[in-house]
């Protein structure tokens, strides 16, 4: 008791910041000074709960290895204080960010701070209660305590995504291609509007709808009906759980839960994650997708779990089955069971197609009508040594590290905001470069790294097989060939190749995982990593502000 009287109050005293973000947060949906309160004592409640148990257990982590938890407790600080800054970042651009949407109105401040006082005595309560029933025997403690360090990692970056996914899906963008040629407007409006037919008119994403839009209504539910919020924070967990999945691959694959939370935060702030984790598209969820599948190979899951993970993805985009196709042959090397999953898919893509177009008549065209593929002309190009160079540095380099990105001025709505742009009109092929001594520095110790993955990779696969990095190797030639040509700006799909070379690299390294200064080196590196592509946000916040005047939405 006598710990319990010393932790508590100082659990909620630390923990008024983070009930206060989600609060203000809900208060966009929950207005009236009595819904204001409620939220703050369900919030703050379990806020001190947690918190309660993070002081626990980093005491208990320094007992038993003050290095490595010191080593945490830096990344964890560093991605901390990246929340305010990025939030001070964005507040000037007043016409952009709707800094009021993480704000509590100054009429229902006294309702929060009041609320407070009844939070700490109901935490006392629920701990009281807890301990009296092993609550360590829980599913949900168990959970909670054993995944700990991935689900606060992807909850930090969660808060990072969320800001700017407030930001770069507003309405007033009222058009595709602005940033990256992500097609934001179009999904925005079939996620969460009646809007919901793709005017493309397009067959590469057979059953989208079906998946994406049901999460959408939950999330709307809770919000009072408010599918854009719905869809923007949706975009923001999804993004969320690749960087928990991430973690969770790397941590049962090699067992260091320190590496795999240094790995998991380097593919959190990578340039991929930070842009499709803030704008609405459909590469986040195939990220997604991709990752839940391997982490069902990994833990064995049965078939039927693997079917609806690989229908998933060819309902997104019919390209990225091949991704699960892919991982399964390597890892299991089972060709019969390879073509039973096979069959399977094969079997209810057309059934759940007709559901999709039953549910939402006129959305799409079916995924059979070959026919309009043609219409996907004005995005293949010649395959070209320029396109092919330009093409990797894409994918190895600027899906990390951001360069500074390229603007486009071409009478457009907007000025566009690009990687990487094919040569389109007769205009030349343009790759966007490193200008900044950060950036510089930066993508040569990437380099580096990359190399030292890869003589890592040959050195250990003569020993002993490693199906899950040839999956990766194959996944990344699958769509360099694919990429070389079609697309207008290759990194638009960097979703799709980013975790693969982050799980590639991940295990390729497991030699260095147990040593400090390569653990010290990816410590720096990811708190660097994070400073530059902050950059690449604050340009779109420039390049965009310009165009856009109309009121923020509140």
């Amino acid at each position: 008791m006598q710990s319990f009287d010393k932790r508590l109050p100082l659990a909620w005293l630390l923990g008024i910041p983070f009930s206060y973000f989600a609060v203000s947060y809900l208060e966009n949906f929950y207005t009236t000074a009595f819904q204001v309160a409620l939220s703050t004592i369900i919030v703050h409640s379990l806020v001190n709960l947690l918190v309660y148990y993070l002081l626990g257990r980093a005491i208990s982590e320094f007992r038993s290895n003050r290095v490595n938890t010191g080593i945490m407790t830096i990344l964890f600080a560093g991605l901390t204080v990246f929340i305010p800054a990025m939030y001070n970042m964005a507040k000037p651009f007043s016409n952009l960010f709707d800094a009021s949407a993480f704000h509590l109105d100054a009429s229902v401040r006294i309702s929060f701070v009041n609320a407070l006082i009844p939070a700490f005595f109901i935490a006392m309560v629920i701990l009281y209660v807890a301990k009296q029933r092993s609550w360590k025997e829980s599913l949900l403690f168990k959970f909670v305590d054993e995944n700990l360090e991935g689900l606060l990692i992807a909850l930090l970056f969660f808060c990072i995504y969320l800001l700017f996914a407030s930001i770069f899906n507003r309405p007033s963008f009222n058009e595709d291609d602005i940033f990256f040629d992500a097609d934001s407007r179009l999904y925005r409006w079939r996620f969460a509007t009646e809007n919901y037919r793709d005017y493309y008119w397009r067959p590469a994403h057979p059953f989208i709808l079906i998946i994406v839009r049901p999460l959408v209504g939950i999330i709307a539910f809770l919000f009072r009906g408010d599918t854009l919020f719905a869809a923007f924070t949706l975009n923001a967990l999804t993004a969320a759980l690749c960087v928990f999945l991430v973690w969770y691959f790397v941590k049962h694959s090699i067992g260091n839960p320190l590496y795999a939370a240094l790995i998991s935060a380097l593919f959190g702030a990578s340039a991929t994650q930070l842009v499709f984790g803030s704008v609405v598209e459909s590469y986040i969820y195939l990220s997604a997708v991709a990752l839940i599948f391997l982490v069902l190979l990994l833990k064995d899951s049965p078939l039927w779990a693997q079917v609806l993970t690989g229908l998933a993805a060819f309902g997104i985009t019919i390209s990225n089955v091949g991704q699960t196709f892919i991982a399964h042959f390597f890892v299991r090397r089972n060709i019969k069971q390879v073509i039973i999953y096979g069959l399977l898919i094969g079997l209810f893509t057309v059934p759940l197609s007709l559901l999709n177009n039953y549910l939402y008549p006129d959305s799409q065209p079916y995924f059979w009508d070959l026919s309009l593929l043609k219409g996907e002309g004005h995005n293949q190009f010649p395959v070209t040594l320029q396109r092919a160079d330009y093409l990797a540095r894409v994918m190895v380099l600027h899906s990390f590290v951001a360069p500074e990105p390229l603007t486009i001025d071409d009478e457009f709505v907007f000025t566009k905001v690009w990687m990487f742009r094919a040569s389109i009109k007769k205009e030349p092929m343009r790759l966007a470069n490193y200008e900044t001594p950060l950036g510089d520095g930066l993508v040569i110790v990437w380099a580096g790294l990359l190399l030292l993955g890869s003589v890592f990779f040959f050195k250990n696969i003569v020993k002993q097989y490693d199906g899950y990095s040839i999956a990766f190797i194959v996944t990344l030639l699958f769509y360099f060939i694919l990429h070389l040509q079609y697309g207008k700006d290759a990194f638009l799909y960097a979703a799709n190749w980013t975790y693969a070379i982050t799980l590639f690299l991940a295990l390729a390294w497991r030699d260095m995982a147990e040593k400090r200064w390569f653990q010290v080196l990816l410590l720096v590196f990811v708190l660097l990593l994070f400073m530059n592509n902050a950059g690449l946000l604050k340009t779109m916040l420039e390049v965009a502000a310009p165009t856009v005047q109309v009121p923020v939405w509140r």
